[in-house]
């Protein structure tokens, strides 16, 4: 038997969170800036996935479809479409 991690998994609806230090996307994701100066992430494919770093030090795995959204502003501030699978690394 092979010993797998378990980890904690949910679809969550749009959030947002000023708590983000850091996000790591992947490959399928295309950016775009607005007019009011928030930098858009739109993913390409299903299984576009984002790795974000909270504040409080815990780790996400994010896992959108595709045209999902990631609206990053400033301070840390990021908003994120729905639905959306969260994993807690």
């Amino acid at each position: 038997m092979k010993n797998k991690r378990i980890t904690a998994r949910r679809v969550e609806n749009q959030v947002y969170s000023n708590r983000v230090l850091r996000s790591e996307f992947d490959r399928n994701w295309r950016t775009i800036i607005s007019r009011s100066g928030y930098v858009i992430y739109i993913a390409k494919t299903n299984r576009a996935k984002v790795t974000v770093l909270l504040s409080d030090g815990s780790r996400k795995l994010l896992i959108f479809r595709q045209g999902g959204r990631v609206l990053v502003g400033g301070g840390g501030t990021s908003h994120y479409s729905k639905p959306h699978i969260a994993r807690n690394l």
